[in-house]
């Protein structure tokens, strides 16, 4: 299957993601530290990086840029607790393939994950619903 990445100072958020992708076949590397995710992305191409926005040493900004510098064919996919219009155009414009604010739904990041892998676009971005982003 696919070779994913998944980022987030949340360790729990790694284990769960880790957990459920690969009981479908994929395989799944968790990073708590952004640096370490880094030095790693160097090392191996993933197919889709799962990043949070805000964490300790580098943010999701910086990982989205080393790896659309490294492959940019790998599909990022960001999630943020620190979710604004601002944040997600910038992310958009960086080329992320989908932006979620957290708490999301594993089920929709699942689905995402498999249409950046089939080539697809995001059904809408994050799972929004319209003007959902007129409430942050």
């Amino acid at each position: 299957m696919a070779r994913i990445m998944i980022i987030d100072d949340e360790k729990i958020v790694g284990d769960i993601a880790k957990l459920s992708l690969e009981q479908e076949g994929h395989e799944v590397e968790t990073f708590v530290n952004s640096v370490l995710a880094l030095d790693r992305i160097r090392d191996l191409e993933f197919d889709v990086v799962v990043t949070d926005l805000k964490m300790k040493g580098k943010d999701g900004f910086e990982v989205l840029r080393v790896v659309k510098g490294l492959y940019p064919g790998t599909k990022v996919i960001m999630i943020t607790a620190f979710a604004n219009l601002d944040v997600a155009i910038e992310a958009i414009r960086g080329g992320v393939h989908d932006f979620f604010p957290k708490p999301f739904k594993m089920k929709e990041l699942k689905e995402s994950i498999k249409r950046a892998l089939d080539g697809q676009p995001p059904l809408k971005p994050g799972g929004l619903k319209p003007g959902e982003f007129s409430s942050f």
